[in-house]
């Protein structure tokens, strides 16, 4: 039987850099971000919320964006099934690793570390998922490095301490569809209760990001947010089939694919609204903690799905 030394554990890559390596601070901050997002309402509806978009940037821009979907998921109750514990939050991931990818790709771990705790894969549900279709690989290269997942899973820990994660990278690809529906499909195969994150950043705006159509400045910040808010306005219409296409054309996400596997996947369980909580960049986000010239700036948004 294999020991403790022999769980196959995902290290963290961007502790420290993202979001605190401390332990207690980094519970602290992510409590912190929760709670501020519990106490402002921001959900606004009691609808039960099984899914949603956030940020993934280091905690300082986005942290108390994404706290905002996980906060109001997490509060969140099923009416089939009130008071019922989340068994499980998927993450669908926004792909960085400069490789090839041609469909959603999962990971070997057992255990994803964070600091002073961890978060523990469902391992059965993966197997599932990958024994069940051809749309889903194993490579740990997309994983052991990527923050897309990493960042959002202290703040689901804090939320949700019950609840096992299953990260997914999604590339950009039209089948993001068919493997958000898919995970949904097994998942309720499995009869477990799911929460499905989509893990993405919106408008890279700026020479930094080598795309800045309408220029330098306030403007070309302001054009930024209306490129992000096309994408929006599709995510709030539900048009599920057309996110995958806005993103390839406009640029306008990092994680298209991802958002439109969590969409599929919500709808597949009988979601029907999404709802934006928060829109901003981070020029906006940094403008009181750290202020940035009107250069550069990448998009955030807090968006539930019910």
């Amino acid at each position: 039987m294999a020991g403790p030394t022999d769980v196959p554990v995902r290290r963290p890559a961007v502790a420290g850099l993202f979001y605190p390596d401390d332990p207690a601070q980094c519970r602290a901050t992510a409590r912190a971000f929760l709670d501020r997002a519990s106490h402002g309402g921001t959900s606004g509806s009691s609808r039960c919320w099984i899914g949603g978009i956030v940020p993934h940037a280091g905690w300082i821009c986005s942290g108390a964006i994404a706290a905002q979907t996980i906060a109001a998921v997490a509060r969140s109750e099923s009416p089939a099934q009130p008071s019922a514990p989340i068994d499980v939050v998927v993450v669908f991931g926004a792909v960085h690793t400069p490789l090839p990818l041609e469909r959603a790709v999962l990971d070997s771990f057992a255990v994803w570390q964070l600091p002073g705790d961890a978060a523990h894969v469902a391992r059965e549900l993966r197997g599932r998922i990958r024994q069940a279709s051809e749309l889903f690989g194993t490579d740990d290269r997309f994983h052991a490095r990527e923050h897309a997942v990493e960042v959002e899973l202290p703040l689901v820990r804090e939320a949700l301490p019950q609840a096992a994660v299953l990260p997914v990278e999604v590339p950009l690809v039209e089948e993001a569809l068919e493997i958000g529906r898919q995970t949904a499909r097994e998942v309720m195969d499995a009869n477990l209760r799911a929460v499905f994150l989509a893990s993405s950043d919106l408008t890279h705006y700026g020479p930094a990001y080598q795309f800045a159509p309408a220029g330098v400045g306030l403007h070309g910040l302001s054009w930024a947010a209306g490129n992000d808010r096309r994408l929006l306005d599709l995510v709030e219409r539900f048009d599920v089939e057309r996110v995958v296409d806005e993103v390839g054309e406009h640029l306008n996400a990092c994680g298209g694919g991802a958002i439109a596997a969590m969409m599929a996947a919500c709808r597949e369980l009988g979601a029907t609204e999404a709802r934006v909580l928060r829109h901003a960049s981070s020029y906006q986000t940094l403008a009181e903690v750290a202020p940035q010239p009107p250069d550069n700036a990448v998009g955030y948004a807090a968006v539930v799905v019910g």
